[in-house]
């Protein structure tokens, strides 16, 4: 018996590590999901490098009351699994939010970012953030335009100097 508890504790405590050092959490009900869906999903996270498990209501309630996160308890209802990253934020949002708008029976309950609990409303913002190569090709693109419309003046000026010569 006292093993059993051991192991319940080991995963209580390795959970709130989890919480802890994690960028982001999400936590989903994936009632309604048949086999192939939750093994189309759980690649695509394992691809992100998402560690996506179900855990005990208990046992989450109890890491997330180490960790002061106990505003989660009332989404704590029914099968939860929880999605984490340890360095990117965005990524666990991102696949659940597009796998859930792709399948109806995901359910996004709530998340936390960065050591904060999360509205629905934030995850979603967070979830509609640029990748890192298109946040990049934008700021190129904003650097790029007032050189492009110098270029753009000084031919117009060049074109209208050369059709007065003419």
């Amino acid at each position: 018996m006292s093993s059993i508890i051991e192991q319940k504790q080991q995963i209580v405590s390795e959970l709130a590590d989890k919480f802890r050092n994690s960028k982001s959490a999400v936590l989903v009900d994936y009632r309604g999901l048949d086999v192939a869906e939750v093994t189309e999903l759980r690649s695509q996270l394992r691809e992100a490098g998402v560690d996506f498990k179900v855990y005990k209501n208990t046992m989450t309630r109890r890491a997330t009351e180490a960790v002061e996160l106990s505003e989660l308890h009332e989404v704590l209802q029914g099968p939860t699994a929880l999605a984490f990253h340890e360095d990117d934020a965005v990524a666990p949002a991102k696949i659940l939010n597009n796998f859930a708008k792709d399948h109806d029976n995901l359910e996004i309950k709530g998340g936390v970012i960065e050591g904060q609990v999360a509205t629905l409303e934030q995850l979603q913002e967070l979830a509609n953030i640029p990748s890192y190569e298109g946040l990049v090709s934008m700021f190129l693109s904003v650097l790029q335009a007032p050189v492009r419309n110098f270029a753009y003046a000084t031919k117009a000026i060049a074109d209208q100097k050369e059709e007065e010569s003419a």
